[in-house]
Parts: C-alpha cells; sequence; structure tokens
C-alpha cells in the first residue's frame, strides 16, 4: 500500500510540475525598433531580436514587429489578425507601438483617438483567448537638448498609453521612461554607440555612413531587451522559471 501511495504522490508531483511547464508563446508586435532584421542590415538590430534569447524551451517568442507599422496599419494589413486566431490561455502579447502612430506626415498617422482604439481592441481580443496583453510605451529616442538632458519626443501617445493601463488594468513597461534614464545616464557622447551610427566606409550595408537616434546597433537592442525583460519580470517574476540557464 504504502508503495502505491507514494506512486501516486509522485504522478501528482510530476503532473503539477508538468502543468506548471506548459510551452507558451510571447508575441511581439510593434514597429521597427522591436523588428527582426535580416543580415544584410547589420549592424541595425530590433530589440525583439536578443529578446527572443533569453528564454528556455518552454518559450518561443514570436516576433511580428513590422518596419513602418503603426497600430492601424498592422490591422489592416492583416498582421494581427493571425497572431488573434493563434492565440492559446496563457500566452503574452507585447504591444509596442506609437513611432509611426504620432508622426502625422507618415502614411502610418493615427490619430490619438484611434490609436487609443486600436489599442484597446488588442487588449481585448488578447484577453478573450486567455491570454495576457503587455503595453510597453514607446522606447525614447536619443535626444537631448542643449544643457545635455534628454528630452521627450512621445508625449501625448506615451500618456495616452499609461492612461489606458489605468482604465483597462493593464500590465504595462513604461519602456519610454526606463529608455530615457537610460540615455541619460550613458550622456550625449556615450549614447550615440548604442545607435545605428555609421562612419562612411565603414559599413558595406550603409556606405554613406548612417546617423539614427531612433533605432539600435547590437549592443544597443541587447541593452533595451535587458531592459525590457527586467521589467517584464517584475510584473511576472513566476516567469524567471523559464529564464535560460546554460549548464557547466
Amino acid at each position: 500500500m504504502s508503495v502505491f501511495i507514494i506512486a501516486t504522490i509522485s504522478l501528482i508531483f510530476f503532473s503539477f510540475t508538468f502543468l506548471q511547464k506548459k510551452n507558451v508563446n510571447i508575441y511581439l508586435i510593434g514597429g521597427s525598433t522591436m523588428a527582426a532584421y535580416s543580415g544584410d542590415a547589420s549592424p541595425l538590430t530590433g530589440w525583439g531580436m536578443p529578446f527572443s534569447m533569453y528564454f528556455d524551451s518552454t518559450v518561443t517568442v514570436v516576433n511580428r514587429a513590422k518596419s513602418g507599422a503603426s497600430t492601424r496599419t498592422f490591422i489592416e494589413e492583416g498582421l494581427w489578425q493571425p497572431i488573434e486566431r493563434d492565440l492559446n490561455p496563457g500566452d503574452y502579447v507585447f504591444i509596442h507601438f506609437a513611432h509611426n502612430d504620432e508622426e502625422p506626415t507618415k502614411k502610418s498617422y493615427t490619430p490619438p483617438g484611434n490609436f487609443k482604439a486600436n489599442l484597446v481592441r488588442f487588449i481585448n481580443e488578447t484577453r478573450a483567448k486567455g491570454a495576457n496583453p503587455i503595453l510597453l510605451t514607446p522606447v525614447g529616442r536619443r535626444r537631448f537638448d542643449d544643457s545635455g538632458r534628454i528630452k521627450e519626443t512621445h508625449g501625448e501617445y506615451a500618456a495616452l498609453i499609461l492612461a489606458i493601463t489605468a482604465e483597462y488594468r493593464v500590465p504595462c513597461i513604461d519602456l519610454n521612461k526606463k529608455s530615457q534614464a537610460l540615455y541619460q545616464s550613458w550622456g550625449l557622447t556615450g549614447s550615440k554607440f548604442y545607435f545605428n551610427y555609421l562612419a562612411p566606409g565603414e559599413n558595406p550595408h550603409f556606405p554613406q555612413g548612417n546617423s539614427d537616434d531612433t533605432h539600435f546597433n547590437e549592443l544597443g537592442a541587447r541593452k533595451i531587451a535587458e531592459l525590457v525583460l527586467a521589467e517584464f519580470l517584475k510584473l511576472k517574476p513566476e516567469m524567471a522559471e523559464r529564464i535560460y540557464k546554460p549548464t557547466e
């Protein structure tokens, strides 16, 4: 009888452990600062690329971010619908927009009211599938004032995301604020080493050179990904068990 009891307890324990560690998908939706790029765009790197490498085999990071996408074009181009269809209970959707929504001169422009409606759609449809929406304010741009202080570049749209966070009780990573603090710590000159700055002839993919205060190089993308991961684990500490740990 004791052997039977021990075997039963062991079965329950291992079954519980299995259920606790069921596979989870993390979908990334947003624009170019998050997107994945092919090798011929190197060193241009979206932060979603290194972010996908932190988790063990129970987590699949699906990066569907697209360069130039706004909340409106992401829906109009049919990029959201397949994600919503494939969502499973327990999955996550990281929602990182505003860079292209907020620019009136771009075809991707989305007025604030429509921007909010699109974000609420992502939230509601994610929740309807038993999955977890995570809002992110847009990662900051590298812009300093004359006194060497980092400047706000997403004011209205970042504030709107924070308002939606409160209204709909959605977990949020304030990436705008966190990234600004990071840039400030690097300083005006030091921060250039994390963005896609290249001198003419330095890189064959950008033969004329490049000066980009929005998009990251490989090092900058990794630093932002580390920041996002740290904030995510504060919101969902149980996910720390799914971080990849190399064996010695």
